[in-house]
């Protein structure tokens, strides 16, 4: 009888959907949200955070008419919905990544769960403001780009975490942006690569965007833009590896990528 060959294990080979990843990045970077429940929404600013398992935790008054309404709603499947709009963090046209939807049932938050949480979570509920805090525990995720929409298994969307770029990344940019603008040349000669239009001189680049996998460039011009994706070699998990990728990509750039 012939042995099996050796196969990695499926907790060797799994990684989460781009998908899962791009919500979790979203819920857990941007600084707003819409919340739903009853058929009554109000926008929330600096009022969430999410923790490792995904629950996504909301700072709201219990006394107010919408915390009233929140506790008639605790328990019940579905019963709120959270909105999230992903914006690249830079001035540029169409800046609206994604929008994500979660809705899910919610409940008071158990202080319990502290004991499970990591620094950073426990970091992020200190920063809520000093009102009643609520539990949403997603029972269904959507992400929507360009009018269309994915549905994002929750399992997924838990065993996911937010690219480890996302938090920084708006500082990243601005330190691409100064690339940008000292090398030229070099940045229309890669856009070219996959598009040789793009050597127009009336082009203008503007990195958009920056994660793990690698850079994003948007060609604009008068009447039109175009993404341009730039993979690294290797994951960029650290200020380190995504120093070296960066010089691979654009050589001799080292006192741009300093402060």
């Amino acid at each position: 009888m012939l042995a099996e060959p050796d196969r990695p294990s499926a907790l060797a080979d799994y990684r989460p959907s781009p998908d899962a990843i791009e919500v979790r990045s979203a819920v857990a970077t941007c600084t707003s949200l819409r919340l739903e429940v009853a058929g009554v929404a109000a926008d929330l600013i600096d009022a969430h955070t999410v923790l490792p398992d995904g629950t996504v935790v909301v700072a709201v008054d219990a006394m107010t008419p919408l915390g009233g309404l929140l506790v008639a709603a605790r328990g019940s499947d579905g019963a709120v919905r959270l909105d999230f709009t992903h914006l690249v963090p830079v001035a540029v046209r169409a800046r609206v990544r994604a929008r994500v939807a979660v809705t899910g049932k919610i409940g008071r938050f158990d202080p319990a769960v502290l004991d499970s949480c990591d620094d950073d979570a426990v970091s992020g509920l200190l920063d809520l403001p000093p009102v009643a805090l609520w539990a949403v525990e997603p029972d269904s995720v959507r992400v929507e780009r360009h009018a269309a929409t994915v549905q994002v298994p929750v399992a997924a969307y838990r065993a996911a975490r937010p690219d480890p770029l996302a938090a920084v990344e708006a500082v990243h940019l601005s330190r691409l942006a100064r690339l940008v603008r000292h090398d030229r040349h070099r940045m229309h000669l890669l856009a070219s690569v996959v598009d040789p239009a793009l050597t127009d001189s009336g082009t203008q680049l503007v990195p958009v965007a920056v994660d793990a996998d690698g850079l994003t460039l948007r060609a604009e011009t008068g009447y039109r833009h175009r993404d341009i994706r730039l993979p690294f070699h290797v994951r960029a998990t650290d200020q380190t590896t995504l120093d070296q990728e960066l010089r691979r990509l654009f050589p001799g750039v080292d006192r741009h990528l300093r402060g």
